[in-house]
């Protein structure tokens, strides 16, 4: 992985920027008290000028001396009094017009940051007239009127030293950081990032795996959940190696039993026919049997494969109820009343064979459990419907709820195989939806199915 495209150097780039925008808050009240101080040097500058005046004889300086001062100052005019007295002025004879007047009586901190800033992005001279407390005496008021380029030179000149400070202090912030985080995080991590890809690579190679080192946070939390997650995908993979071996023997052995059993099936229905009263006596128990193993056959075998590709299509919730509700009715075997609305214009996007072996599992099963009505209402969104199956039978045993959708583990059938709902479940999913069971007790069942609206 290149340097630039990994978390290192985002995390470097990170630190370097959120300093540099810590350093941009820190400069901003910075340079307002820098162009405070400057200008209250001026002040004070100027009540020294002034006071040089009184070594003079009758306190008079002539003008060359005056601009003298003036110039050691820095001003074109400097203006000094005591509790609203004017002292003293000094002035030169050509004073340019005033561009802006500042106040350092009431400095305030935001308004002081707004003037340096106002100052800086001037891009010529400006004279200005500041007026203020002189730094020496408080009780002395001056005003000076000076041009601002010097200021703002030196402005410039203290943000250029900021800059050149705050980056030295950003970049080796940013190392120091950089070289801790890396240390506590993004090493670790990239170890983790490499046992995980060569995990992917070969589940069963353990040279890969990390050795916790007792880390309490979460970098180690994350080594004991990730060599948790191995052992467990690594004994998961092997079982399921085993079952798929398991599963293509099955395979096999069913096709080769069904075959088997047809031609039992057609011995059995020659006994049928037969008018010995013993074999006439004999005949039926025989031909149950033989189709409860055909059954189971063709059941186990449909589960090893798989749920089939589905072909979706829109199908109508009431086509699908009707012909369960005209096989029930038809069937000698299975008398089941199932009740919907007739008027329901749901409509699913669903393979139609396959959610109509989903209902015909549901409702066969309660059937089987003792049930004499099952009740269907369906509610739907813009992107699925919910179909609740309800019916009256003596509802589920308890401890049957953990392996209610387990292969082989749940039935209500004698001689029933496990395998409905564990392929109606399949079946939903399949379809990006599921199958619950949304609650039971004595008074019946009801489960719940999702599939995707049309």
């Amino acid at each position: 992985m290149s340097f630039f495209k990994s978390l290192s150097f985002r995390l470097l780039i990170l630190t370097v920027f959120f300093v540099m925008v810590a350093e941009v808050l820190i400069y901003s009240p910075s340079i307002g008290r820098f162009r405070l101080v400057y200008l209250e040097q001026k002040l004070a500058n100027a009540q020294l000028a002034v006071l040089s005046i009184r070594t003079q004889p009758d306190a008079v300086i002539d003008n060359a001396l005056s601009d003298e001062l003036l110039d050691h100052v820095g001003a074109y005019r400097v203006v000094v009094a005591r509790k609203g007295e004017r002292m003293h002025i000094l002035a030169r004879a050509d004073r340019p017009k005033i561009d802006a007047e500042f106040n350092l009586a009431n400095h305030r901190f935001f308004p002081l940051i707004i003037e340096a800033f106002s100052a800086i992005s001037q891009t010529g001279n400006r004279v200005i007239k500041v007026t203020g407390p002189s730094p020496k005496a408080p009780d002395v008021e001056v005003t000076v009127e000076i041009d601002e380029a010097p200021m703002r030179a030196e402005m410039f000149d203290y943000s250029w030293r900021i800059l050149a400070l705050s980056l030295g202090i950003s970049f080796f912030t940013a190392a120091l950081v950089f070289l801790s985080l890396r240390w506590i995080l993004v090493t670790p991590m990239a170890r983790i990032t490499r046992s995980m890809v060569a995990f992917r690579e070969n589940p069963e190679d353990r040279s890969s795996d990390l050795f916790d080192d007792g880390r309490a946070d979460e970098i180690g939390v994350t080594l004991r959940e990730l060599s948790s997650m191995k052992s467990g995908l690594r004994s998961a993979l092997r079982e399921q190696t085993r079952l798929a071996a398991l599963g293509t023997a099955v395979s096999k052995i069913n096709h080769d039993l069904r075959n088997m059993l047809s031609t039992a099936t057609l011995i059995s229905d020659r006994l049928a026919m037969s008018s010995d009263p013993n074999v006439q006596k004999a005949a039926p128990p025989l031909i149950r049997s033989i189709d409860r193993a055909v059954n189971l056959c063709s059941q186990t075998l449909n589960f090893s494969q798989g749920t089939p590709p589905l072909d979706l299509e829109s199908v109508p919730l009431v086509e699908v109820l009707g012909d369960m509700k005209d096989g029930f009715e038809a069937s000698s075997l299975t008398p089941l009343s199932v009740t919907y609305d007739e008027n329901d214009t749901t409509v699913l996007c669903a393979d139609r064979d396959q959610i109509f072996r989903v209902f015909a599992n549901l409702m066969g099963n309660a059937s089987s459990a003792g049930a004499s009505e099952v009740t269907v209402r369906a509610r739907s969104d813009a992107h699925r419907v919910t179909i609740e199956l309800a019916d009256n039978g003596p509802g589920i045993p308890e401890e049957a709820h953990a392996r209610l959708f387990l292969p082989f583990r749940f039935t209500t059938k004698k001689d029933g195989s496990g395998l409905g709902l564990a392929i109606s479940r399949d079946i939903a999913q399949a379809h990006g939806g599921d199958l619950s069971l949304g609650r039971t007790g004595p008074e019946g069942t009801v489960f719940v199915l999702v599939v995707p609206a049309a």
